[in-house]
């Protein structure tokens, strides 16, 4: 058994892994969070019992990003190998998308207006334990959602912020750029960076170059304690062909491609192997 201070030494290298390229930002406001993030996070995936809600999908370009969407696909096939009971929500299209393959929630669209009264129907409905947000749209001051390039997406992107406001169970959010639910944890270390920040809070913000790699990040603690190597059954390539045929594009470059934010697959491979090393869970170690 990994002792505690082994898990925070594993933890702090796991989050300095995760925003190494510094693609937008994270690595620069990193310090605003408290270290050992990723292991409080996974303690509370792991105490979890009962129902798991999963939130993704950030539209782009008329459908969904591919970032978001491949975290909470290898999250949910991890979660449901161990027994536990997760649900994917989200907006349409990618609802209409991932629906018949997994269990999925229905949020409304631009329904900002009337967010508080189905979010809080939905979780007396669904009585969650634990809720995660994995690359999804968060309201900024304005009341209003901002795409990268400053575009107010509002009408297209469906509200999920009173979920983690209401809720009676842990929140966790997953981000990479600022205008993501959860970043107004550190929202003085964010309006620093060229975005319209999101105001919306968690109990526990998770930073990543890539949104999709901060759920890897989650289960390479499930793979410790579970002393079996979870990580391999990831396969970042096989998500996003999945994704590409529902009409999935890469959120930067726009196009429907293998790629995440503008890299490769590979690079989530890459991570999926740091990952390895730093937990001990590679085939060689188990």
């Amino acid at each position: 058994m990994t002792s505690s201070i082994g898990l925070l030494t594993q933890s702090k290298k796991i989050e300095a892994l995760l925003v190494q390229r510094n693609l937008r930002g994270m690595k620069t406001v990193q310090p605003a969070l408290k270290a050992g993030y990723y292991l409080r996070a996974a303690q509370q995936l792991m105490d979890a019992k009962g129902c798991i809600l999963i939130a993704t999908g950030f539209p782009v370009a008329g459908t969904f990003e591919t970032d978001g969407p491949v975290g909470a696909i290898a999250l949910y096939n991890c979660l449901q190998s161990l027994g536990k009971k997760p649900v994917i929500v989200c907006g349409d299209p990618l609802y209409s998308a991932l629906k018949h393959d997994f269990d999925c929630y229905l949020i409304p669209l631009n329904a900002i207006n009337n967010a508080a009264t189905y979010s809080q129907k939905a979780l007396d409905e669904l009585q969650p334990e634990l809720i995660i947000s994995i690359e999804r749209p968060g309201l900024s001051d304005r009341n209003a959602y901002y795409n990268i390039r400053g575009e107010d997406i509002s009408v297209n992107c469906a509200t999920f912020d009173y979920f983690m406001k209401l809720a009676s169970c842990p929140t966790i959010a997953i981000g990479d750029g600022g205008n993501e639910i959860g970043m107004g944890n550190i929202y003085e270390a964010i309006a620093q960076l060229d975005i319209v920040p999101s105001t919306t809070k968690c109990d526990e913000l998770l930073i990543a170059d890539v949104s999709n790699w901060g759920a890897y990040g989650l289960i390479a603690f499930l793979s410790v304690w579970h002393n079996q190597n979870l990580l391999a059954d990831i396969q970042p390539k096989n998500i996003l062909m999945y994704l590409s045929n529902l009409g999935s594009v890469d959120g930067l470059t726009r196009k429907n491609e293998l790629t995440e934010d503008g890299l490769c697959f590979s690079c989530g491979e890459d991570i999926i192997c740091e990952l390895e090393k730093i937990c001990g869970v590679g085939s060689s170690n188990l």
